[in-house]
């Protein structure tokens, strides 16, 4: 019998492949969609930490000068973001968006508090958002420096002088300047000449005040204080036994406090002065013409023509040059003992005093070689 013959059956490739058979390789399909949402979950997670970044950056306050404030007025009816674009648009926070955000996060949107506030730029969102929940709209602190002036037109990086603090406090430069100009009726400025500004008069210290507070009534308050301590230390008439009036003393006071930041010198510079007043000699201060010449925007010269000018004018000057503090005016009201009638502050801003002219020079020589060659 014959036998039977076995074809074996190969399976046939189909696309190239043989069929039945698993590679391990997904469908090129599959691996495109994996890609996409791969790089669109990248791309999300870059935004999500770039915005978290961003809006911790905004939160961050704008600046970091605690003394300068902002009056800010929030109107009943307000929304958040109103409120946002307004702090922005004055400078008190980076951005309103941030803001915004910050408010219904932390669940405030219904808690702001009408007012008006004094708000810094040395404050975070956070912080001021507190401000706005708690309603803190009663007081605010202003503080006014010994030896400033009313305004300070130097290049001064730091200012310190009246109207640069008031500015900081929220005042309007209309306001400061009408302000200044009113006429105040306090015994303080006997012999005052009506003609004669506040220079010398905003005594310095710190004030608190409610928060509605104007310039006027910062000026006053600061008038009633300075009148006190006059008061208290009997200035009046410790410079009357030295043949000053008030304001005279006031003037005098100033030059020693511009002219020696030392409190244990000032005693002994004002009896230079008194001396000098008493021999006819001019008072020969160089604050007091740079004074007048920054006043005025011209160039500092010890030659300058104006009656501040005491080193060649004999006297006193026309009115104080800037506010005493009280260790001066104390000065100027119980001078030390003495017959020196020079002086000068050296570069390691030690004192001398000197008798004569040729010890005078002495000193400029041994002691002063980079300060006293400074106009």
């Amino acid at each position: 019998m014959p036998e039977l013959e076995v074809q074996k059956i190969v399976p046939q490739p189909i696309n190239g492949q043989p069929s039945g058979l698993k590679t391990g390789k997904k469908p090129a399909k599959n691996r495109t969609i994996i890609w996409v949402i791969s790089i669109i979950t990248t791309i999300l997670i870059g935004f999500f930490v770039v915005g978290v970044i961003w809006y911790n950056t905004q939160l961050t306050s704008v600046g970091n000068d605690k003394g300068q404030l902002k009056l800010i007025k929030i109107a009943s009816g307000s929304t958040p973001a109103q409120i946002g674009d307004e702090l922005q648009s004055q400078s008190i926070i980076r951005s309103s968006i941030a803001f915004n955000l910050y408010i219904k996060m932390s669940n405030n949107n219904k808690n702001l508090q009408a007012g008006t506030y004094r708000l810094s730029p040395a404050e975070t969102i956070p912080q001021i958002v507190n401000h706005l929940v708690n309603g803190s709209v009663d007081q605010f602190s202003i503080t006014f420096y010994p030896g400033a002036t009313l305004v300070d037109n130097t290049n001064a990086t730091k200012k310190y002088d009246v109207t640069t603090v008031l500015k900081n406090a929220g005042y309007s430069d209309a306001d400061i300047t009408a302000a200044l100009k009113m006429t105040y009726d306090s015994p303080l400025f006997a012999n005052k000449p009506a003609s004669a500004d506040l220079e010398g008069y905003i005594y310095g210290e710190t004030y608190n005040f409610n928060v509605g507070a104007t310039v006027q009534d910062i000026l006053t308050s600061v008038f009633q204080q300075y009148y006190s301590v006059v008061q208290k230390n009997n200035l009046v008439a410790g410079f009357a036994s030295h043949g000053l009036n008030l304001y005279e003393g006031i003037t005098l006071a100033s030059i020693v406090q511009r002219e020696s930041g030392n409190k244990t010198d000032q005693p002994q510079v004002a009896q230079v002065f008194y001396s000098r007043l008493a021999s006819g000699m001019t008072l020969g201060s160089d604050v007091t013409y740079q004074y007048i010449a920054d006043k005025t925007g011209v160039a500092r010269d010890p030659n300058l023509n104006s009656p501040y000018n005491t080193r060649r004018f004999a006297g006193l000057p026309p009115g104080p040059i800037a506010v005493p503090g009280l260790m001066a005016m104390q000065a100027v009201a119980n001078p030390a003992s003495g017959d020196y009638l020079f002086f000068l502050s050296g570069d390691d801003n030690i004192t001398y005093f000197a008798k004569t002219e040729a010890e005078h020079q002495a000193n400029v020589i041994n002691h002063c070689a980079v300060k006293c060659s400074t106009p």
